[in-house]
């Protein structure tokens, strides 16, 4: 029984080893592009597209472990999902640090204006301030002090997050909305999903 549950711990670190690599490939990717001069005629619009689509996914797959894990009952998959979470901060924090930094120079009072003035790019900046409490409170740690319940209810904002990153994009969108549409519908589905699970679980749950 001990060699069958360190083989199953050993598969899991592997594949959550293997998942780590993965998960760095778009940000290698960019860079193997910029040391060999393939960013294309704008670098800095290239890597914003970059880093908003891979914050964007990572985000869905993140919402998409607990279906996943309900579906196939492969309850191992949940070990996954904090790590793919701050993978979408991680994506979501380059994104934002090529904004403020490459396009806009660290000129804050440029940047403050587009917040208030630009509503792609207020959305877009209030998913991202959404996305760091739910980073700083991944730890076990945060679960224990938070408490389960409250855990829980905060890092509901990820739903929040990602209507926010969408519709960002939509807006940013000018002409070929296809993949923006595209996440609307994985979305949409996902929220469903668990809409449905909650309303399923309260008619189950005696007293609600």
């Amino acid at each position: 029984m001990q060699i069958f549950n360190y083989k199953s711990q050993m598969k899991l670190r592997l594949t959550k080893f293997v998942v780590f690599l993965a998960a760095l490939i778009p940000v290698a990717l960019l860079l193997w592009k910029y040391f060999h001069d393939s960013l294309g005629a704008n670098p800095i619009e290239f890597i914003t597209h970059s880093t908003g689509d891979w914050t964007l996914l990572f985000l869905l797959i993140t919402l998409s472990i607990t279906p996943l894990r309900r579906i196939t009952r492969q309850y191992w998959l949940i070990s996954l999902r904090r790590m793919l979470g701050l993978f979408a901060f991680f994506y979501g924090t380059l994104h934002f640090l090529t904004y403020i930094w490459l396009d806009k120079f660290f000129d804050l009072h440029e940047v403050w204006k587009d917040v208030f003035k630009r509503p792609f790019i207020t959305l877009g900046f209030s998913a991202f301030v959404l996305m760091i409490p739910l980073a700083l409170t991944s730890t076990a740690w945060s679960i224990r002090r938070l408490g389960g319940k409250n855990w829980h209810r905060l890092h509901r904002l990820v739903y929040l997050t990602a209507i926010l990153g969408v519709v960002h994009y939509y807006w940013l969108v000018k002409a070929d909305h296809r993949k923006p549409v595209e996440y609307a519908v994985a979305l949409t589905v996902l929220i469903l999903y668990r809409l449905g699970f909650w309303i399923s679980e309260t008619r189950l749950t005696p007293g609600r």
